[in-house]
């Protein structure tokens, strides 16, 4: 159970001066954005924590992109709908949900 590496090691010293090794599970890390890689607010990681609405924000790519990322995407895929800019235009990272802005 202990041999693999969700577990992690940590060397303590008993009282009685003996060398133990204690395994403890990883805690998981922060959510972060697809696009900054800024750390995304609003999304609790506790294990407490109970239902959807409280492990994701109810609005588009919610959970996925930052607040500021999701605006940019939405006015590159209004932009490209009517016409004033190409998709080969924009980034590569944004590309993919400019295009699932367009489908819905």
């Amino acid at each position: 159970m202990y041999r693999s590496r969700s577990y992690r090691r940590l060397a303590r010293v008993t009282p009685s001066k003996r060398n133990v090794v204690h395994y403890e599970r990883r805690r998981g890390s922060m959510p972060h954005c697809a696009i900054c890689a800024m750390e995304l607010n609003g999304i609790s990681i506790s294990k407490s924590a109970k239902g959807k609405s409280s492990k994701s924000n109810a609005r588009k790519f919610g959970g996925v992109l930052c607040s500021g990322c999701t605006a940019e995407v939405i006015k590159l895929a209004s932009r490209i709908e009517n016409g004033e800019m190409k998709l080969n235009s924009i980034g590569i990272k944004q590309k993919q949900f400019v295009l699932q802005m367009i489908a819905h």
